[in-house]
């Protein structure tokens, strides 16, 4: 296989600095020519995929201003400075759905978009659920729906459920996660 070219960074300057991301600019030599790269920085995120008992997945609906709709989604959020990915996960999950669980384990890593942003996205597989009382942040306005594994299968392919991170994760799944 032929080597990939590695583009060699000659400039990088944060152009805006935010509360969940920050948006640099590198100026980069690729093998031809000079280029300018827009990355969003993100501190990364997680993802769990909640299984309950009888063959359901908990998702979660809420808005999402930047899709402009509220969507169906497995419970996430952005991992704080500090915190190990499985910490984040176990409280994500408990603020979003109130639910516990006895067993949790770390099944893949991914890009979300590499071609702008160096967000890496965990997703966890959470079973033996304990039902609890949520604690949403003062501007989350989330639902949990509980859904049969196969309806969900059905949903993702009828577009119902148009999350990229939800989509890998249930695909996941059901390739390699009953086993």
């Amino acid at each position: 296989m032929k080597r990939i070219w590695k583009e060699k960074v000659l400039a990088s300057k944060v152009i805006y600095r935010g509360k969940l991301i920050n948006l640099r600019l590198d100026t980069v030599r690729s093998r031809s020519r000079k280029l300018m790269r827009e990355v969003v920085e993100h501190p990364g995120a997680v993802a769990i995929l909640p299984l309950l008992e009888g063959g359901k997945i908990l998702l979660v609906q809420q808005y999402r201003e930047a899709a402009g709709e509220a969507l169906l989604e497995l419970p996430a959020g952005t991992i704080r400075k500090g915190e190990r990915a499985i910490d984040c996960a176990l409280r994500e999950l408990r603020e979003e759905t109130g639910y516990a669980c006895g067993e949790i384990r770390k099944v893949l890593s991914f890009y979300l978009a590499p071609g702008y942003s160096n967000e890496l996205l965990h997703v966890f597989l959470a079973k033996k659920l304990v039902a609890g009382k949520a604690s949403l942040e003062p501007d989350e306005n989330i639902r949990s729906v509980p859904v049969a594994l196969s309806k969900v299968q059905r949903m993702a392919k009828q577009g119902k459920i148009r999350d990229a991170k939800t989509m890998a994760a249930v695909l996941w799944f059901l390739a390699f996660g009953r086993r």
